[in-house]
């Protein structure tokens, strides 16, 4: 019999909680650890179409990589969509876990399986925070080869690989070769990426001065979308439980995709 227990098992040695920023929520966030588990719902994030996914499917677990509750919940109403998510899931006795900036960070996580699907070679850890207990360093940015391509070039493997209708993205005057990518919100760390030699970073959720700023600094900054620089990381979840678990049923979600779209 496989339990909510033997999933977190599973997900702590994927990407273990010390690894989690001091903020984050991560782990089980509702339901039980005893819960018996039959099916899994992977997302990436845990909200109400997923929610709706779940019940109809049958499941007894979602695993997404972003939290249902990050800030402090003051109430748990159908007035609000956290609230809802939570009615609907705890009447079906479905259980919501996540890992979150511990996967960012982990080896074979959201990062490192950004960089292969963007097919990059000899990818490192930029600025590595520890290692783990099978002494592989960890950290948030991966650094890694690219052949030596004009910038559109590159721009157009991107869309291709993440399937990202779109993207944003500042020129600063070099070809690409050396490539830095942070999934989500990482534009914080373009010096992080200047000062390991990348010449290109792709991350996601670019503010308008940082634009400036990497144009200023010659970084070809290229904002790829939230969704679309961390969703590879839910084949990792799911790869991760169907070979633990083969016994169980394990899907990645069908429905859950990008609400931002473009004109």
């Amino acid at each position: 019999m496989t339990t909510v227990a033997d999933i977190l098992d599973v997900l702590e040695a994927l990407a273990p909680t010390g690894m989690k920023m001091d903020w984050d929520n991560v782990g089980l966030l509702c339901g039980s650890r005893k819960k018996e588990v039959e099916q899994v719902l992977v997302a990436l994030d845990p909200f109400e179409d997923v929610c709706d996914e779940a019940v109809e499917w049958g499941a007894d677990v979602i695993v997404t990589h972003h939290p249902l509750i990050f800030r402090p919940v003051a109430n748990v109403t159908d007035e609000t969509s956290v609230g809802r998510i939570i009615e609907r899931l705890c009447s079906a006795g479905i259980c919501a876990v996540n890992a979150h900036t511990n996967l960012d960070c982990a080896p074979g996580g959201v990062n490192d399986e950004l960089a292969a699907v963007l097919g990059l070679r000899d990818v490192t850890v930029l600025q590595p925070s520890g290692t783990d207990a099978q002494g592989r360093p960890w950290g948030l940015l991966r650094g890694g080869e690219t052949d030596e391509q004009p910038l559109g070039e590159f721009l157009q493997t991107v869309k291709r690989a993440l399937g990202c209708p779109g993207l944003r993205y500042v020129d600063g005057g070099k070809p690409v070769r050396r490539v830095a990518v942070g999934g989500g919100s990482c534009a914080d760390g373009m010096h992080e990426a200047l000062e390991a030699g990348c010449d290109t970073f792709v991350t996601a959720d670019v503010r308008y001065n940082q634009f400036w700023d990497a144009h200023d600094l010659g970084l070809n900054l290229i904002d790829a979308g939230h969704f679309y620089t961390e969703n590879p990381v839910t084949r990792v979840l799911a790869d991760a439980l169907a070979k633990a678990f083969p016994d169980i049923s394990v899907k990645i979600s069908e429905t859950h995709t990008d609400c931002m779209k473009y004109a």
